[in-house]
């Protein structure tokens, strides 16, 4: 019985130093898994306190961008799919700035990648990409990593106010430019 005891304490042990990859890897799986972002980043301020919470999820969010970034290409019929949804869900002409995906990332009913086809439509190199995934993720991973612990505590008005007010945030940071082209605009008969 003793052994048994010391190999649980020294695997408790071992994971201390496991836990990080551990979630940062479960930050990478849960897509598969239909667990929402939101609850991982809740689950990390939990679990790693707020400030290991928010560099092990900006870890993590980076590492599942990076690899959207490297395997949409390679799946033309979910890339036509995700293109679709955005078209039916912001318009043909529509093209978020990064602070409007930042906005929309706070909100959890949009999808993950979605909003990372948006980003790679506004910054299609790689570089430029993954500077886009950092700027919009920093606000979801600090907003539900630090209140995650009392959101669960918020009356439903206080989140009727929330998402008002991040409506009219998502308002404001939209790009104030649309170029139409002129055989959109006169369509030829």
């Amino acid at each position: 019985m003793d052994e048994r005891l010391l190999m649980l304490f020294s695997f408790v042990e071992g994971s201390i130093v496991l836990a990080p990859f551990m979630f940062i890897l479960f930050h990478i799986l849960r897509q598969f898994l239909f667990i929402p972002v939101a609850v991982v980043c809740m689950a990390g301020g939990i679990l790693f306190g707020s400030m290991l919470g928010i560099i092990y999820s900006l870890i993590g969010l980076l590492l599942l961008s990076a690899m959207f970034y490297a395997c949409i290409k390679r799946m033309p019929k979910t890339y036509e799919k995700l293109l679709k949804i955005k078209l039916k869900c912001f318009g043909h002409h529509a093209k978020l700035t990064t602070g409007q995906i930042a906005v929309l990332r706070l909100i959890p009913f949009f999808h993950y990648h979605l909003l990372n086809i948006c980003l790679l439509e506004r910054h299609p190199d790689f570089r430029g990409y993954l500077k886009g995934c950092v700027l919009s993720n920093i606000p979801l991973v600090v907003f539900y990593t630090v209140f995650g612990q009392f959101i669960s505590r918020f009356t439903p008005t206080i989140i009727i106010i929330i998402l008002f007010a991040l409506s009219i945030l998502f308002f404001i940071l939209r790009e104030k430019v649309v170029v139409i082209k002129w055989r959109e605009f006169f369509p030829e008969a």
